[in-house]
This record gives C-alpha cells, sequence and structure tokens, in this order.
C-alpha cells in the first residue's frame, strides 16, 4: 500500500475551522494537481462537503519510502486552505490514516456511519461527485478509483440490508424541524424562503417543505435556466431573483440558506435594513463557508441556527440506530477486507510475475516437483511463523 488520509470534520473541528478547509471544485482540482507535483501523491480525491474535509492520496512505493509523507501533505493542505495565516494552529484539528484505517474510514464515511445523523443519504451522492471531480481532474488513478467504487457498493448494500437509512433524517431534515418548533410545531400559514434550491442539500430541503401544507415557498435563482431546475419546479413554490433576496426579508417567517458561495448571502446590516415588522423569525444557516452573518442571531425574537446546531438533534436519531449500526459494521468489514485482498494482489503482482518467471526456470532445470520444494522452502525460510501458518493454512487441494 500506501493510500494516507488527512481528514477535519463535525467530530474534530468547530465551524469557523472547518470554513478554512470548504475547498470549492476548482480549487479541489488544483489542490490535487499540487499534491501530486509538489506533494509527490501518485493519486488524490477530496471530500468536500459542509461537515468534512477529506483529503485521500495513493503513494507509489518509491515515494511511500520517503520520510515525513504526513508532513509535506499537511503543510501542503495548510498553505492552500490559507490556515497558515489564522493566528490559532489549526493542525490539532486535523487526523491522520493510513492503508486499511483509512480504508475502513471512506467506507464509514460513504454509509453515513461517521454522519453527524447517523444513516444520512446525502454522503453517498457526495462521496461520487469527490471521485468523478477527480476523476475529470485527472487527479484519481486505479487504486483510488477502485477503493471509491468499493465504499459506494459496500454502502448500497448496507442501506438495503438494514434498516440505517430507513429512518433516516439529514441535517436538511433537522433545519426544518428546527424551523416547525420555532411556531409550535407547524409552518402552516408561514412564509419560507430557501436561498440555494437548486444544489445538494437545498434540494432536500425544499422535499420536506413540499411534503408540508399550508406554508407559502419561495425559492431564489441567479438565471433562467434554473427555472427548469427538479428541485425547485412545484406550483407551491414562487421564484424569486437571487439578486431581490432582501426585498422579501420582511415577509418571509422563515429564510434558509444552503449555497457554495464563499461570500454572505445575508449580512446583518442589509437584513436589519428591511426588518419591519415585529415578528418571530429563523435563520438557517446549512452551508460551510457560511451563508448568513452571526450578527443576526443578536436580533429580537430570532432563532438562528447553523451546522454547529443541529448536533443535539441529530443525538437521539442516532441512538435510535444502534442495532442497524452493528450490522452496517459487519457489512463493511467484509467490503473491507475484500478491497484489502484486491489491492494487495494488484500491488504484489509485479512480483508474482517474477517468481513465476523464476519458476519456469527451475522447472525446466530440475522439473516441477523440485521447483515447487525449492520454493516452499523459500517460503519457510523468509516467512514469520504466523506469516507461514497462514500460508500453510491457505494451501488447499485446487477445485477441479
Amino acid at each position: 500500500m500506501s493510500i494516507r488520509l488527512i481528514s477535519i470534520s463535525h467530530k474534530t473541528a468547530p465551524l469557523e475551522v472547518r470554513e478554512l478547509f470548504a475547498f470549492t471544485k476548482e480549487k479541489q482540482a488544483e489542490l490535487g494537481r499540487i499534491l501530486r507535483e509538489e506533494g509527490g501523491a501518485a493519486e488524490s480525491v477530496i471530500i468536500a462537503t459542509c461537515n468534512r474535509t477529506e483529503i485521500y492520496t495513493y503513494f507509489d512505493a518509491a515515494q511511500d519510502k520517503k520520510k515525513n509523507v504526513f508532513t509535506r501533505l499537511q503543510e501542503l493542505i495548510l498553505r492552500e486552505s490559507g490556515a497558515v495565516a489564522v493566528k490559532e494552529d489549526v493542525s490539532d484539528y486535523l487526523r491522520f490514516y493510513q492503508d486499511r484505517k483509512a480504508v475502513n474510514h471512506l467506507f464509514s464515511v460513504t454509509a453515513g456511519l461517521d454522519s453527524m445523523v447517523v444513516g444520512e443519504d446525502q454522503i453517498l451522492g457526495q462521496v461520487k461527485h469527490a471521485l468523478e471531480l477527480a476523476q475529470e481532474a485527472g487527479n484519481s488513478g486505479k487504486y483510488l478509483n477502485t477503493l471509491f467504487r468499493y465504499a459506494v457498493t459496500c454502502s448500497k448494500k448496507i442501506k438495503t440490508d438494514t434498516d440505517l437509512s430507513k429512518t433516516s433524517v439529514s441535517t436538511a431534515t433537522l433545519a426544518v424541524k428546527a424551523a416547525e418548533e420555532a411556531f409550535g410545531g407547524s409552518l402552516e400559514g408561514k412564509n419560507v424562503m430557501v436561498i440555494g434550491g437548486t444544489g445538494q442539500i437545498g434540494g432536500i430541503v425544499l422535499k420536506n417543505l413540499y411534503s408540508l401544507k399550508g406554508l407559502n415557498i419561495y425559492s431564489t435563482i441567479r438565471n433562467v435556466t434554473m427555472t427548469h431546475d427538479a428541485h425547485i419546479k412545484s406550483e407551491s413554490n414562487t421564484l424569486i431573483d437571487y439578486k431581490d433576496r432582501y426585498d422579501y426579508v420582511d415577509q418571509m417567517d422563515v429564510i434558509i440558506s444552503a449555497t457554495a458561495s464563499p461570500h454572505y448571502t445575508l449580512t446583518g446590516t442589509r437584513v436589519k435594513e428591511r426588518m419591519k415588522t415585529d415578528k418571530i423569525r429563523v435563520f438557517v444557516d446549512l452551508a460551510v463557508p457560511v451563508d448568513i452573518e452571526e450578527s443576526i442571531a443578536e436580533f429580537p425574537r430570532t432563532f438562528f441556527y447553523n451546522m454547529d446546531d443541529f448536533e443535539e438533534l441529530a443525538e437521539a436519531n442516532n441512538k435510535a440506530k444502534k442495532e442497524a449500526v452493528c450490522q452496517a459494521g459487519e457489512i463493511l468489514t467484509e467490503y473491507e477486507e475484500d478491497f484489502m485482498r484486491w489491492m494487495i494482489f494488484q500491488q504484489g503482482v509485479p512480483r508474482m510475475q517474477e517468481v513465476k518467471h523464476w519458476m519456469e526456470e527451475e522447472a525446466e532445470k530440475k522439473g516441477f516437483g523440485k521447483a515447487i520444494d525449492k520454493l516452499f522452502y523459500r517460503i519457510r525460510e523468509n516467512a514469520s511463523p504466523e506469516e507461514l501458518e497462514a500460508f500453510v493454512e491457505n494451501l488447499r487441494e485446487p477445485e477441479k
């Protein structure tokens, strides 16, 4: 091997630190190139979601033997994220995984076992998307392509064979629930604006809102082509131009923002200017980096939620899934071992070809039986007792 992973997530870092590593699509492609050219990584895939950034790399044998591989990777990642300019040492929030532990972690992430809301479905699509971006940029190759395919297949098996996703909710679902609770359990008669409804998370928010009755939904769009997007096409959804969003602030009861924008979609100053009516309002920020300026949380009669606020709501959901998590773990182990066997075998092919060639030469000189004996004795001399025991245990008569 060597597969190496550097991870930062909701489990290890607060929102303001995770924001630093919220790489755009363009930056992901660029970072992959930098990891290859400056870090020596043969392949890389970057998962960047609202709750985590994970950088998977594969190193060939020559590069992996060099010293301080993780140190080189960390330096490049901190440099490209801009974290080196921050006063706080954010490196303490990073987690490092190698080989089997990295494989296990990816499989857990893809199945939703490592999510804030255990079993949530959207991470599977995000992992697929991460691989697609890496492939388009030429950053992924045989080993990470196969690793991620195994992870996706494992996740689908878990979702089919366990109850992990059958009662699953996502942070987008929790956002709608939080808004309902602010108004006594119902959004009936309320005006709700969704900024970023054409995105993956925003689309889930809209789907949840469409299932409710008696509310008025407004979605922002940036151009006319977005009117054809499946997420926002609904009779109960009024489309408004993104640049006009502040004009609607006063009449809104709930505003949910979930974009990939590097800038605020709502600033405190401009929202305050437009808030004329004295009433309860809910602002929900589902973006990393954040969409809504946090000063809005200080406004009177205002409920404000961001990604970190949903951990407590997610906890109750997660406790109900303990049995399904155990079942999922068993499936995960099977796929993990299958992948490890595949990878070890792939990396061993050149050596096996050498042994095959040696065997052919020995058989020609001394006969096949003598060649086999010589191979077995060589294995006995070079293997550890544990390795030799495993080798002998796996010697079975081939099926005819």
